[in-house]
């Protein structure tokens, strides 16, 4: 078995990789951390897991934490980094789901993040956990930066193009749209059910912490650099993330569907659909999917995809552990066959 730790597992995140890896049958969860709510069960705050979790939350402890074979950080930004270095010298694997370690840039990451990065040594050696385009580095990495959840869904649905060679890089389009959930457990005027509900709103226009993290990833897919105007904006549901993805064709001779489905046919949780089938984000909720659909409206020179996925687990907890599993050699569906819910 698997001994794992999570610190930080009173967030929307956390208690969703508490939910999924409660069902892993290769996992054991040692330790649950949480400074505000240490000493209380796990099951109390979140009674979903009354019967399945008998975990108390403890103080965040490196002495406990390095007898974990593999810790997850579901932490704010800003935390992880803190941490990392003793449990790496320990000997313990390492997948931050929060943006620590994914951006490369150092001064990029602070600009974005309004914080020093304190272990920069350690940006270097991360491997950016993105299954489907890292899979060789992630099973040999001791450190991993998951990917954020605008980041998988805008990045999935660009890649066959980019990776072909069929579009013009310099003007990229992400029109992405988010649940409520993404904002996170913390209480803010903005995400009251009366301020959230019957609305629709762009925000971050100006510049969003994901788009660096994204423009990086799409610039080494193409290796060179892209343009994106990347939008994203909020809605009245809990969950999931839709991204409506525009790119100038240079190449219209392509069967752009023949195109993404050689792309992710080997790839358990990317799913292409059918022509004529449109992605909702109720088809992907509590999975790890991603469905996609690929266009090419009225013939003509602009391509359009639609990706959603749930951004608690394809954009979280469910590719941290699909990360998790492929570090420790275990097949990479493992505890990830689910089932969407409906309705």
């Amino acid at each position: 078995m698997i001994q794992v730790g999570i610190v930080g597992g009173t967030g929307y995140t956390g208690v969703e990789l508490i939910r999924l890896l409660i069902a892993h049958p290769d996992v054991e969860i040692k330790m649950i951390t949480s400074r505000a709510e240490a000493g209380r069960a796990v099951s109390e705050l979140y009674p979903n897991l009354r019967g399945a979790c008998d975990v108390s939350f403890s103080a965040p402890d490196i002495k406990t934490l390095s007898k974990c074979d593999l810790v997850f950080f579901a932490t704010p930004n800003g935390t992880a980094m803190k941490m990392v270095p003793e449990l790496l010298a320990e000997g313990v694997k390492v997948i931050d789901l929060a943006a620590d370690f994914r951006i490369k840039d150092i001064e990029v990451w602070q600009q974005w993040y309004g914080m020093e990065h304190s272990c920069s040594d350690m940006v270097a050696e991360a491997v950016y956990g993105m299954p489907e385009i890292n899979r060789a580095e992630i099973a040999k990495a001791r450190l991993v930066a998951n990917p954020g959840c605008y980041p998988t869904a805008v990045t999935l649905g660009f890649m066959p193009l980019l990776e072909a060679g069929i579009v013009d890089p310099g003007s990229l389009i992400a029109d992405a749209k988010s649940g409520v959930s993404g904002a996170g457990r913390g209480a803010s005027v903005a995400n009251l059910l009366c301020e959230a509900t019957e609305s629709f709103k762009a925000y971050a226009v100006n510049g969003h912490r994901h788009l660096p993290e994204i423009t990086q990833t799409l610039t080494t897919i193409m290796n060179k650099q892209v343009g994106l105007t990347f939008v994203p904006h909020l809605t009245p549901m809990v969950r999931g993330i839709e991204a409506t993805l525009y790119a100038r064709l240079t190449d219209t001779s392509q069967d752009l569907q023949a195109l993404f489905q050689a792309r992710y046919e080997n790839e358990m949780f990317v799913d292409v659909l059918p022509v004529g089938f449109d992605p909702e984000t109720r088809s992907v909720k509590g999975t790890n999917l991603c469905r996609m659909s690929v266009y090419q409206p009225q013939g003509g020179d602009v391509v359009v995809v639609s990706s959603v996925i749930d951004n608690l687990v394809k954009g979280a907890a469910g590719q941290a552990i699909h990360n998790m599993n492929i570090m420790c050699s275990l097949a990479e569906n493992t505890g990830l066959t689910l089932t969407a819910l409906l309705p």
